[in-house]
């Protein structure tokens, strides 16, 4: 059957393609055959090395979970700090008025530009210099402030990109119905392009949560990944121990992914169910002005913010 993004295939394609897919299965096989081999060759896989995991909570209750914790804790407020920071910036950057979109403009590019090692390094040294900070919260409030200042960045562009996606018929006829610009913003263009912003948003909550590993490699924040270094010592496990610490790893981020997918699901099944059309009255409630246009028409803006225009009273014809 033919399709309007390609070609049905013949035969010999079909006959082609179980053959490649025969042999990629054949070759992760041989993969991972290989990977066991070494590992139990080298005693990686002695039941000595796995038991902390398995028999008895001490691994977890003293390496484990307070790493974890710093970790959830670090990236939840950075997450918290960084969306609305970078929500804001990504606005400012498309305003009108160029005292306002200039400075926006230089501070994304400026943080966006430099690696998040070198602003957690840089918050440590400030920290230390001009704060009364104890050595002990340094490290926290170090990767907190990089991952806010890197990531808020970011996801300014994202929001920006996000709202020049949309056309641009969008904010015209919602400012021909009376709708100041704060309100085209507001009302209009981002709940539209949050939509098509979420994936990507999403994206750069999970780089956040594997950035704070960067706290424990140098600035000695007792993250996730830090206290698995101490634990394979502790053990002398060190595969078995960065194994499960993946495995953790990669649930906080499935987790995080699939609850975005969710989300994103719900917003677009919204978007479609509603098809109600508000009228003049409604709009001016809203915008608080009244929304009448040219030759007395009257217009209105649909729930997921389309306008609809109205005819004229007497001659002409309706737009």
């Amino acid at each position: 059957m033919s399709s309007v993004l390609y070609d049905a295939q013949g035969p010999r394609a079909k006959r082609r393609n179980i053959l490649y897919t025969a042999l990629f299965l054949v070759a992760v096989a041989a993969v991972v055959w290989w990977a066991y081999k070494v590992l139990d060759d080298k005693g990686q896989l002695d039941w000595a090395l796995w038991k902390p995991f398995f028999s008895g909570t001490e691994a977890y209750s003293t390496y484990i979970w307070p790493g974890l914790e710093n970790t959830l804790e670090a990236a939840a407020l950075a997450m918290v700090i960084a969306l609305p920071l970078g929500a804001v910036l990504g606005i400012a950057r498309l305003s009108d008025h160029v005292w306002v979109r200039v400075p926006a403009a230089i501070v994304v590019e400026f943080f966006r530009a430099i690696p998040v090692l070198v602003l957690m390094i840089f918050g440590n040294a400030l920290y230390a210099q001009y704060t009364d900070v104890s050595s002990d919260d340094r490290p926290f409030y170090a990767v907190v402030t990089g991952l806010v200042l890197y990531n808020a960045s970011v996801l300014a562009e994202i929001v920006r990109a996000g709202i020049l996606t949309l056309p641009k018929g969008q904010s015209e006829a919602a400012m021909a119905i009376g709708l100041r610009k704060g309100q085209v913003m507001r009302l209009i263009l981002l709940p539209q392009s949050v939509t098509a912003m979420l994936p990507a948003i999403v994206s750069q909550l999970v780089v956040i949560v594997k950035d704070t590993a960067l706290g424990g490699a140098v600035l000695t924040f007792p993250e996730l990944l830090s206290s698995a270094n101490t634990m394979a010592g502790y053990y002398g496990n060190i595969i078995a121990s960065l194994t499960v610490v993946a495995v953790i790893y990669i649930l906080i981020n499935f987790s995080l992914t699939s609850f975005a997918g969710w989300l994103e699901g719900r917003l677009r099944r919204r978007k479609k169910s509603t098809g109600a059309v508000l009228g003049a009255q409604d709009v001016a409630d809203i915008a608080g002005t009244a929304a009448t246009g040219a030759g007395g028409a009257v217009g209105g803006v649909d729930l997921g913010g389309h306008f609809v225009g109205g005819g004229h009273h007497g001659g002409g014809q309706g737009n």
